[in-house]
């Protein structure tokens, strides 16, 4: 079905060639946190027990790992200059790039489905498996993201650039979907008592969400998940 939401159609313009050091530095935060959630179980132990010596380990590896990367330009938005100028334009995707959107796919993709499986399990047996799901299910799908990523079969994580113009709106409206379901869950989460009738309130809750943040992504209504027209100049962010 062709596409009918809105587009931007950008003329001609000067654009900036240089990266500030305050726009640089503000992407290094957003990879320390998708690096930091990939180790599920681990996480897992954050949100059940609170911050623990291996949190803390694990963070000071990714601020290190992140920090060596940002500042030579090895991270998406760290650049000091941007990378991709024309959508569509045919070029490599460099391998940083490639591995920072495949592990941010991990983010978006791993949590919500743990979610919604925690959520069905809860609503349907009054039982929660969240810590069994973690540990087993968490590593399998972090296996089937990477497995798509190294094939190049996500949005942004391909081989090619050429498709940036549309690839960057699905991973955009992944993550405004995933993010405000997640918010919301959470304020359910602290508000309701844990019953199997609030369980499957906040399942209709959370599915509504992604699935209403997902048609608005899909028909352009939130910023950056609209189609760039092919050939037109344009910063990728």
């Amino acid at each position: 079905m062709a596409y009918q939401g809105k587009v931007d159609r950008v003329h001609p313009r000067k654009i900036r060639t240089r990266n500030t050091r305050i726009y640089r530095l503000a992407h290094w935060p957003i990879w320390v946190f998708v690096f930091f959630l990939a180790p599920g179980p681990l996480i897992f132990t954050l949100f059940a027990h609170g911050f623990s010596r291996a949190n803390a380990a694990w963070l000071v590896v990714i601020l290190t790992a992140t920090g060596i990367a940002a500042l030579r330009g090895s991270l998406p938005g760290s650049e000091p200059g941007p990378y991709i100028l024309h959508f569509n334009e045919d070029k490599p995707n460099p391998l940083y790039r490639r591995v920072c959107y495949t592990f941010a796919w991990n983010a978006v993709l791993n949590f919500a489905c743990i979610n919604l499986f925690g959520l069905a399990i809860a609503s349907t047996t009054g039982v929660w498996y969240m810590q069994q799901l973690y540990r087993f299910a968490y590593p399998v799908i972090l296996v089937l993201v990477l497995i798509l990523g190294i094939a190049g079969l996500l949005p942004r994580v391909g081989h090619s650039t050429k498709s940036e113009g549309t690839e960057r709106r699905y991973f955009y409206g992944a993550v405004w979907a995933t993010v405000i379901a997640q918010t919301i869950l959470l304020l359910l989460w602290k508000l309701l008592p844990q019953t199997r009738t609030t369980s499957l309130v906040k399942l209709a809750v959370y599915a509504a969400t992604l699935v209403t943040i997902g048609i608005a992504s899909y028909r352009g209504r939130l910023p950056r998940t609209r189609p760039i027209l092919p050939g037109e100049v344009l910063i990728a962010d």
